[in-house]
């Protein structure tokens, strides 16, 4: 079946598309949730709910990328209102906040398995967890993560360079005692 014949099945309620639409993408999908969350139980309750959304709107969906783009914008949309939901979303504009956490300690993350990265990952200040994924990992660009989470592009870049240099930190720690 083609990707236009299972989302016409999906739109007709046919609930062997639908699972395979779930079975398709459920897989990629509870990565990118994952690294929004705080445990793997907390990424599939976003999973969760992201498929309902996927599912209730998919009438909506207009071909103009590909339905694995669609799916990653609703996964990610429903991860940063979960993690809001959750009051973690904190920002500072000011980078002296951060001053004493730079570093300018060198690791390499070569020999950290994706598991071990993605915990640290996890660690972060919610807010610099945000940004990080968006940036980093998403591919957003600061002012558009600037208007997904409702701060200013200033508050953006300081996040991510404090996430950047929160993850040196934690990695270098986790390198130094293997």
């Amino acid at each position: 079946m083609s990707e236009a014949d299972l989302i016409k099945a999906c739109l007709q309620n046919d609930r062997i598309a639908q699972r395979e639409l779930y079975k398709a993408y459920a897989g990629r999908m509870l990565v990118v949730a994952n690294r929004y969350a705080q445990s793997r139980e907390e990424g599939e309750d976003i999973l969760q709910e992201a498929f309902v959304k996927i599912f209730k709107y998919l009438h909506t969906f207009r071909g103009e990328s590909t339905i694995g783009a669609w799916i990653k914008r609703i996964v990610v949309n429903t991860a940063i209102k979960f993690v809001r939901a959750r009051d973690e979303l904190q920002f500072h504009d000011d980078m002296t906040v951060f001053a004493n956490d730079f570093s300018d300690s060198n690791s390499s993350i070569e020999n950290i398995h994706y598991q071990e990265l993605l915990a640290i990952i996890q660690q972060l200040p919610a807010g610099c967890q945000a940004v990080f994924n968006l940036y980093a990992i998403e591919g957003f660009q600061h002012n558009e993560i600037a208007e997904l989470l409702e701060i200013s592009v200033g508050t953006s870049k300081s996040q991510y360079s404090r996430a950047k240099t929160l993850l040196q930190g934690m990695i270098s720690s986790k390198i130094g005692s293997h």
